[in-house]
């Protein structure tokens, strides 16, 4: 089978832990090229890549086939649109660009240039969502009527050289970890009718929205989504309710812990949730009540690459499509009108 020659642009945070793991422990990718302008991290780890400085080595190398970009927010538009000039497949770190004009630019530019343009939307593997979308296939809840999805954590300090705490295009939380949790909420029930939302800067000297409380509006559900950084004592994950019972999900996905402190996602034992930490279900079903713990999902980043590779290689379709990713651009863009005029905002 074909092997994937790629490159990664920049090896923070999201390079170290979300991206270069799974294509060195893909069997058909190789990580050939790595931009590090400062130093050379990636390696230390991966002894085999070569370390360049300047972006422009990665869109001349004729043998890379995909090139993944992890840059602040800002960059992605021109360091997309310059990839896919370039013939080159595309990986861009969520969210997908700063504006949804930006987004669907780049949409219709890689149809054009017949290249695969994904966003990395790995949320979708997380074990707790992927079994949140089982129940709702198996209608264990009956009609779901609500679903409220938070991504909290406390940090009541800035880090230093942080750029998604500066004021700058794309910056705060919104983006950030909201890209995340529309992008669930789109998975699980498509285009809402409207958008209401209340966004704040609650830390003293903020510059930048490091709170959230995004509702989506549909006919028969309510979808409640937040997110803040001075949430010290965290309450659920995922609250779902249906005309049949209840889910009830606390604590966050055990993949990025994991991943942040060395795994690989073919160690044993990778994904895999412990049983304290499983959600509660509560409901009827076929007449027979059910309350008690139900296992979560295995967390599997690793089949958001094994798909990408299977669409460039085989011309499978994208999971993550850009079309898709464009619409949690949208869906931010009227999150923020309607904090701003304080009203409900109709998405079309």
């Amino acid at each position: 089978m074909k092997t994937l020659q790629v490159g990664l642009v920049g090896y923070g945070l999201s390079g170290q832990v979300f991206h270069a793991p799974f294509v060195h422990t893909h069997p058909h990718m190789n990580l050939k090229k790595v931009v590090e302008r400062r130093s050379g991290k990636s390696k230390e780890r991966y002894p085999y890549v070569e370390v360049v400085t300047s972006y422009d080595e990665l869109l001349g190398d004729d043998e890379l086939d995909l090139i993944i970009i992890t840059t602040p927010n800002e960059l992605h538009y021109p360091m997309v649109k310059s990839a896919v000039l370039a013939k080159k497949h595309v990986i861009i770190e969520k969210p997908f660009t700063v504006t949804y004009e930006e987004a669907k630019e780049l949409t219709h530019l890689a149809r054009e240039q017949g290249v695969k343009l994904c966003v990395y939307h790995n949320r979708r593997w997380d074990g707790d969502f992927k079994t949140i979308k089982k129940i709702a296939e198996q209608r264990l809840l009956g009609d779901i009527v609500e679903f409220e999805s938070h991504f909290d954590r406390f940090r009541n300090y800035f880090k230093e050289n942080a750029w998604r705490e500066e004021d700058r295009p794309g910056s705060g939380i919104l983006y950030d970890l909201g890209s995340h949790l529309i992008d669930q909420a789109l998975v699980l029930f498509g285009e809402p009718d409207a958008v209401m939302a209340d966004t704040r800067i609650q830390r003293k000297a903020g510059k930048a929205i490091d709170a959230f409380d995004v509702r989506l509006h549909y006919p028969a559900v309510s979808v409640i989504l937040k997110a803040g950084m001075l949430v010290r004592e965290i309450g659920p994950r995922f609250i779902v309710h249906g005309t049949e019972g209840s889910f009830i999900k606390h604590k966050l996905d055990p993949q990025e812990n994991a991943l942040r402190q060395g795994a690989m996602p073919i160690d044993e034992g990778y994904g895999i949730e412990q049983e304290d930490s499983w959600g509660i279900l509560n409901t009827t079903v076929n007449g027979l009540h059910y309350r008690g713990k139900i296992e979560t999902l295995p967390g599997s980043y690793q089949d958001f690459y094994q798909n990408v590779y299977e669409a460039i290689v085989e011309g499978k379709e994208l999971e993550v499509k850009p079309e898709q990713a464009a619409m949690v651009i949208r869906i931010i863009e009227l999150a923020e009108q309607s904090a701003r005029e304080q009203r409900a905002i109709a998405v079309n």
